[in-house]
């Protein structure tokens, strides 16, 4: 996975929970196990979700130029960000 997508993984994973606790509590379900549940949701959710979104941002974004690696290992040279 990309940086991008761990950004955007850590954010999708805490809307998908938190949308899930919701749904939880809205039908009466006032447990740990809701609570739990949803973060399972959430954690599970979040990862294919933050890669589709990534991969639809880099898609549609005419200004990405994704540099050109002859090896494994990044330019040393290269700025950071």
């Amino acid at each position: 996975m990309d940086r991008l997508s761990w950004y955007i993984a850590m954010m999708s994973a805490t809307g998908i929970a938190g949308a899930a606790l919701i749904v939880f509590f809205t039908l009466d379900w006032y447990t740990w196990q809701a609570i739990v549940t949803a973060v399972v949701i959430g954690a599970i959710a979040g990862w294919p979700s933050a890669k589709l979104i990534s991969q639809y941002i880099k898609r549609n974004d005419p200004l990405f130029n994704p540099p050109k690696r002859d090896g494994v290992l990044p330019d040393p040279s290269a700025p950071e960000v």
